[in-house]
């Protein structure tokens, strides 16, 4: 003992290292019990819902709440006693929906949508640019929402995720649409879409490499059809060819060689992708004039403009007309025209990050921790974040990051 307490142990065991200590716990996030709205899409041709009872029965079991507006989900194939089976409140006017803390829609909102919206809201919908004007952002500006775009939000790839599933929506119905008109007596040469023995296959040109080119070349060759890419990148096709477990014919977007294909062409899908303003026009109007009698153009492009020069937006009550001989199919929504498919795959994306905000307590702290749904904020609290919107519009706006970093 003597020489334990000579070597300064007894000390030692006295200072703080030995003593009772606090013990430090994490702090544990407060959940929020959420009110999510889901109001009735009025916006003309628009039938897709952002939440199909699947998801709103996960959302109510984990304790929020939803107010649905009766018969929002109808135009999707969704009924109201689905939404109520699945623990929704069904309510019958959208100013009942409108109290709740976030508003999840598909369309941007109505000039009377926007009277209904309180201070402070969380606002889920598209933006839709190119139909917008600067007294629709200062209205949500003066209520201090936070409005998030679905088109803008990006997941751990770094892609669009929303984008991409109804691209790939777009790009198989694309072709089922020109396979439908193709046989038509009226506007098609009542011909069978694809091939069969002994007989030449349909022939099948896509201008567009992208999400909605590489699903329209997989559909079009599953059903057997001869299909023909072109695009003005060489690394879109070659990642289209390597996504594919085929070969497909290829090609840079030259003039003299797509009108040659166009010339045999049964079906042409206008798949090209703009990523600022208008797409820009790759078959002109003498292009069209050489196709079949009876080919079907589909111009999937056309929600930015389009790139035949015929094109001409039609609706899903009235799709299609005939130029040149040749049948264009030019509604801006496909998606719209299969909307239960459509509203599940908007579902998947958003029960996940609706869960995660009530887990995070509150929005706020999830677009803090969730870099890829924060770019989809293009006003936040009333201040606008998105740089290509405040330029424009000639509004002040300032980075979300910092914005964030400052919350």
């Amino acid at each position: 003992m003597e020489g334990t307490t000579g070597s300064g142990y007894i000390s030692f065991s006295k200072s703080w290292h030995f003593s009772p200590q606090e013990e430090m716990l994490e702090v544990k996030k407060k959940k929020n019990n959420l009110v999510i709205g889901v109001p009735v899409e009025t916006t003309p041709d628009e039938n897709r819902i952002a939440l199909c009872p699947e998801a709103a029965s996960l959302l109510a079991r984990n304790g929020h709440t939803i107010l649905f507006e009766s018969k929002a989900g109808e135009s999707a194939f969704f009924t109201d006693e689905e939404y109520r089976e699945a623990g929704c409140d069904i309510v019958y006017s959208a100013k009942e929906v409108f109290k709740a803390d976030i508003l999840l829609k598909v369309s941007p909102l109505t000039d009377k949508e926007l009277d209904y919206v309180r201070q402070g809201q969380v606002l889920f919908s598209t933006v839709a640019l190119p139909m917008q004007k600067e007294e629709y952002f200062r209205k949500l500006m003066a209520k201090k929402v936070t409005a998030i775009a679905f088109e803008y939000i990006k997941d751990k790839a770094n892609t669009f995720p929303l984008v991409r599933s109804m691209s790939e929506i777009a790009g198989n119905t694309a072709i089922l649409i020109a396979s439908e008109y193709l046989s038509d007596k009226t506007y098609g040469q009542g011909r069978m879409f694809g091939g069969l023995s002994g007989i030449t296959p349909t022939e099948v040109v896509i201008i567009g490499a992208g999400t909605v080119g590489e699903y329209a070349v997989r559909a079009a060759t599953g059903l057997g059809a001869i299909v023909k890419v072109f695009d003005s990148s060489v690394y879109k096709l070659r990642r289209m060819q390597n996504n594919l477990s085929t070969r497909v014919y290829t090609s840079i977007i030259q003039p003299k060689v797509l009108a040659k294909a166009l010339k045999t062409a049964d079906v042409a899908i206008g798949a090209v992708h703009s990523s600022w303003g208008r797409t820009p026009v790759i078959v002109n109007e003498e292009m069209v004039s050489t196709m079949r009698k009876g080919s079907v153009i589909v111009d999937v492009s056309i929600d930015q403009g389009g790139c035949f020069e015929t094109s001409t937006i039609t609706t899903h009550s009235e799709p299609v007309f005939k130029k040149l001989g040749v049948t264009h199919y030019c509604v801006p929504n496909i998606a719209s025209r299969v909307p239960n498919t459509a509203s599940c795959a908007f579902s998947n994306f958003f029960a996940p990050v609706l869960l995660n905000i009530g887990e995070e307590g509150g929005a706020e702290n999830m677009l803090k921790r969730d870099p890829g749904v924060r770019q989809g904020v293009y006003i936040f609290n009333g201040t606008v974040t998105n740089q290509y919107i405040g330029e424009f519009f000639r509004l002040p706006y300032k980075d979300i990051d910092l914005l964030m970093a400052a919350f």
